[in-house]
This record gives C-alpha cells, sequence and structure tokens, in this order.
C-alpha cells in the first residue's frame, strides 16, 4: 500500500481546520496511509494552542509516524550538506530524508523546503 508523508505545515493547518487543506488531504492520499515524520510530532507539539492537546493527540493517532534511524539521519546530513548554499532547515532536511527513505512524496504548503531531486513533492493548496 502506498503512503504519503504529511509535513508539519499540512498538518498544522489540519489541527486548525482549515478546509482548503482538508480538501487537498483527502485528494492527495487517496488510498494512500497518511504518514509523518517524528519530527513533525515534535514541531506540532511545540506550536500547539492551549486546548489543542486533545485535537493534537488525535489527529497524530491516525497517522502512521517514522522514527529517525540511522540511515535516515545519514540520508538528511547528506542532503543538508549538498544545500550548504541554500537555507534549509535540519528539521526539514530529516523530514525530507524520511520521505525519500520510506519511499513516500512529501505533502507541503512549503515546496521551497524541499529543492532535493531525490524527493517526490505534492504542492498543498492554501
Amino acid at each position: 500500500m502506498s503512503r504519503i508523508l504529511l509535513d508539519t505545515d499540512v498538518l498544522i493547518d489540519l489541527l486548525r481546520g482549515r478546509p482548503a487543506t482538508k480538501a487537498f488531504v483527502l485528494d492527495v492520499t487517496g488510498d494512500a496511509v497518511p504518514c509523518c515524520s517524528v519530527i513533525s510530532v515534535a514541531e506540532l507539539t511545540a506550536g500547539m494552542r492551549r486546548g489543542e492537546e486533545g485535537a493534537t493527540s488525535a489527529l497524530l493517532d491516525g497517522l502512521v509516524i517514522f522514527p529517525v534511524t540511522r540511515e535516515i539521519a545519514e540520508v538528511a546530513g547528506r542532503f543538508k550538506q549538498a544545500a550548504r548554499s541554500r537555507r534549509l532547515e535540519l528539521a526539514d532536511c530529516v523530514i525530507a530524508a524520511t520521505a525519500f527513505v520510506e519511499g513516500a512524496p512529501v505533502a507541503t504548503s512549503n515546496v521551497k523546503d524541499y529543492p532535493m531531486p531525490e524527493v517526490t513533492v505534492r504542492p498543498a493548496r492554501r
């Protein structure tokens, strides 16, 4: 079964109930299993608003969450190293590496954060 990795920005928009994002996720996932990186769990938790704990937990319960393995960490390091002239956050490199290693496209509104030719991006509508 195919999988799709939801970037943190898409998860935040889902959490906040943005209709365009919900429609996009329903469209892009189709029969694919929605997933995220453990990095997105940390970012989502760090950005939670007061009272969003239950909704955040429910959202995460519906996802396959990939851990950071040594292989993912090494690929992320190579992505970061290759992008020295660009401002790429290491967290985004880890998410990209997770998508690459797991063979899943990344659904994101932040397409510029994923310039790696090895990573397939599904641009989100907002």
